[in-house]
């Protein structure tokens, strides 16, 4: 294995020249650097990172927990935060919790031992005794969607309230009255407030959206095929659905299209979340769009200043979303 001594013998500098090169600690004149390179070139010599990151209490790398990655919007989000990270000259670490509690307080020990600068967790639930571990090791973290407002940490959340207001006033003023929603599986997950949105827009209205219209899924597509089941078992004259995310929505279209009810002309739909399959069903999907790029930019940007800086004030940080109308929906008289 080439060593630091090896590349100072043959560029005829010392090691700590070599040092100075590398780590660019200290001025080293351009023809002594220049050596100091081709030396390193010619031999391969590749710099202990590990070690180096250990003297100096750095390791360049951001941890990123997220519930599940075969999520397209998760995924979509994933890729937004390792392009901002490594724009900033940081590595990520990606852990999938799979909605699991136990897996997610593993990942966060797997994280920490491997002494990452800071940690952006997407919490399978609002838990806060998971934070404690990251914490007591004085780690900067920043939350997204998740509402931990009594914790000293840094979190980013979708106004998803807002969003499900904006598709309860759209299906509004196309005349529907007659509405189903496909929620999520948790009262604590932010599709709750997503829900939240959609009857303050009907009550506004004098529209009443009854309890037994309001069925859970687990934001897969295959729930969302059987909620959208008992939804026209209960009210065959449903006009509209909304589901809480566009996989379960997705799932919903696909039991209209098996049963011969045409998307939009029987049946309006509304998902959430705008994964880029959204755009391609047929017809393509009516969706709210929370800022995923927005979210990455600004969770690195938190968790790097806070590394760097060490800010412990807490910030909160709510990014408003947009109703993305394609045609899944029609007025109806």
């Amino acid at each position: 294995m080439v060593t630091i001594k090896d590349v100072a013998e043959l560029a005829r500098v010392s090691a700590t020249t070599v040092s100075h090169v590398i780590n660019q600690t200290r001025y080293v004149d351009p023809a002594t650097r220049q050596r100091v390179t081709e030396a390193i070139a010619e031999l391969g010599y590749r710099p202990n990172t590990l070690a180096r990151s250990l003297r100096r209490r750095e390791t360049r790398t951001i941890g990123l927990i997220v519930p599940d990655n075969s999520n397209p919007y998760f995924a979509e989000l994933a890729r937004a935060v390792e392009d901002a990270g490594f724009a900033e000259g940081y590595s990520v670490i990606l852990c999938n919790s799979d909605m699991s509690e136990a897996k997610e307080a593993a990942y966060i020990e797997v994280l920490l031992s491997k002494r990452v600068d800071g940690i952006i967790l997407i919490s399978a639930a609002n838990r806060r005794d998971k934070f404690n571990a990251i914490l007591q090791a004085g780690v900067p973290v920043v939350t997204v969607a998740r509402e931990l407002s009594d914790l000293p940490i840094d979190q980013i959340v979708t106004d998803n309230e807002q969003g499900g207001y904006l598709v309860g006033r759209h299906l509004i003023e196309l005349g529907h009255r007659n509405i189903g929603c496909i929620a999520g599986p948790r009262d604590e997950t932010p599709s709750a407030d997503r829900i939240v949105g959609l009857r303050r827009a009907l009550q506004e209205s004098g529209i009443h959206l009854p309890a037994e219209l309001v069925i859970r899924g687990d934001f897969t597509y295959e729930s969302g095929r059987q909620v959208m089941t008992e939804l026209l078992l209960r009210c065959p004259h449903l006009t509209a659905v909304f589901a809480a995310n566009d996989r379960m929505a997705i799932g919903a279209m696909n039991h209209l299209w098996r049963t011969g009810r045409r998307i939009p002309d029987d049946v309006s739909i509304v998902g959430f979340d705008d994964i880029p399959v959204a755009a391609m069903t047929c017809p393509p999907l009516t969706t709210v769009a929370p800022p995923k790029a927005d979210f990455a930019r600004t969770s690195v940007s938190l968790l790097i200043e806070r590394i760097t800086t060490g800010r412990t004030t807490p910030l909160r940080v709510v990014l408003p979303t947009r109703l993305m109308i394609r045609e899944s929906c029609r007025a109806i008289v």
